[in-house]
């Protein structure tokens, strides 16, 4: 994103990439997954909600997640569910979370195995 115009540059990614190669990553997702939509019986990882999982090297980690719909009745929750899963991990020493609306949720985002689980396979 160009910051002095707050336009995205042509060809940056809607999506943070994560950082998958941290060895907290894995335990991260674990804890994201026990986090679910009370709407829906699926977990949040496996719905798409989870953007970007970026973990410094101190520990430090920041989650960019979305919702279903800006409506959500949970939108004020939700946030604080999933750094309540993510803290206790060993080697967090913090955890932000940030809900973001871009790019907007859409089902192609679930996982096979949401999808499989709702009936959409």
């Amino acid at each position: 994103m160009n910051t002095e115009t707050g336009a995205r540059l042509e060809g940056a990614p809607l999506i943070r990439p994560s950082t998958t190669d941290h060895p907290l990553y894995e335990k991260v997702v674990e804890a994201c997954r026990s986090v679910y939509d009370p709407e829906i019986p699926v977990n949040i990882y496996d719905l798409g909600l989870v953007y970007t999982i970026d973990i410094s090297d101190d520990g430090a980690v920041q989650i960019d997640m979305t919702l279903t719909a800006p409506g959500c009745p949970v939108a004020g929750d939700m946030p604080g569910w999933v750094a309540d899963a993510v803290a206790p991990l060993e080697g967090v020493r913090q955890v932000d979370v940030n809900l973001v609306w871009e790019p907007q949720w859409g089902m192609e985002m679930m996982s096979d195995e949401a999808r499989l689980e709702l009936g959409f396979m």
